[in-house]
């Protein structure tokens, strides 16, 4: 009876949380819902195409139209004409395989080093400041040195690719695995938790979401690292890379730009799957994935 009555007093939004807490459910997306997320994008995608328009139709006259080509021409030229849609697709393979295993090599060595910089002071000291350095240094210094002793071809390539795209994956697993509460590690040394059971039970669980993060925007980079390394590494097969500066030297506008264009869906595509990946590995039990800040005007 007095829990009957607790009930009734008790405001909505009280019984609500309750609830939520008794039972999580995930809230549904309506349609207007749907609507409102993807609107924005699909009309600044639609004034983008309109603003190219607008300068390659009325801005620039027939002579300098090479500089930007319509969308409807490169579209008809770089994509549909056969000729030259096979090699634009048989280097954005070649890069989009030189990205992923960049990534995959980038994503194993940034966590271990990244774990090792967690677990003693002295390697943190060590190693942090270089993996800056080489962060900060350009690829273009990197080059001459690369390519004497890798030879100019795949492997130089990967190396570029690993380069660019380590450093976010040792800071984002650096920072995820130091910033597990205090109070936290207090409870595992009551039960005498080894160094190793708090790493596994502990640290790398509360540093996932950080760590996927971290190869979300690595998975960006190593796509620019597997083109910009095309660019100066040309021996074997061409990638978007080489078939970009090939354009530009011929003056093949069209193909140039659907060079380009490729190679950002590619980018685009890895940062979403690794976005995914990210929700469907901690949206189901880390606090941030259903927290989405403060209400915000719509």
């Amino acid at each position: 009876m007095q829990n009957a009555q607790l009930s009734e007093a008790a405001p909505p939004a009280l019984l609500g949380s309750a609830a939520a807490h008794g039972h999580r459910s995930l809230p549904r997306r309506s349609g207007p819902g749907r609507l409102a997320r993807w609107a924005p994008p699909a009309l600044m995608f639609i004034i983008f195409i309109g603003l190219w328009y607008l300068v390659s139709e009325v801005v620039l006259d027939e002579r300098q139209r090479f500089l930007l080509p319509p969308p409807d021409a490169v579209v008809a030229v770089a994509f549909l004409d056969p000729v030259n849609r096979a090699p634009l697709l048989s280097g954005l393979l070649l890069s989009a395989s030189i990205a992923m295993l960049g990534l995959l090599i980038a994503a194993v060595l940034g966590m271990a080093v990244g774990i090792a910089m967690s677990q003693a002071r002295w390697v943190e000291r060590t190693l942090y400041p270089y993996a800056v350095v080489l962060q900060c240094i350009p690829t273009l210094a990197l080059v001459p040195v690369i390519g004497f002793w890798f030879d100019f071809g795949f492997a130089s390539r990967l190396i570029v690719t690993v380069a660019i795209a380590v450093f976010p994956v040792i800071s984002s697993t650096l920072f995820g695995l130091q910033s597990v509460e205090r109070s936290q590690h207090d409870l595992l040394t009551l039960h005498r938790a080894g160094r190793l059971t708090r790493l596994l039970k502990l640290q790398l669980p509360h540093a996932m979401p950080a760590i996927l993060t971290g190869l979300q925007v690595a998975a960006t980079l190593a796509v620019v690292g597997a083109v910009v390394g095309d660019f100066f590494f040309r021996q074997g097969d061409a990638g978007i890379g080489v078939l970009i500066d090939l354009y530009r030297a011929r003056l093949q506008s069209e193909q140039l730009f659907g060079a380009a264009i490729l190679a950002c869906l590619l980018g685009v595509v890895v940062f979403s799957a690794f976005g995914l990946l990210n929700r469907v590995v901690t949206g189901g039990w880390h606090g941030s994935a259903g927290y989405h800040g403060p209400t915000r005007a719509r």
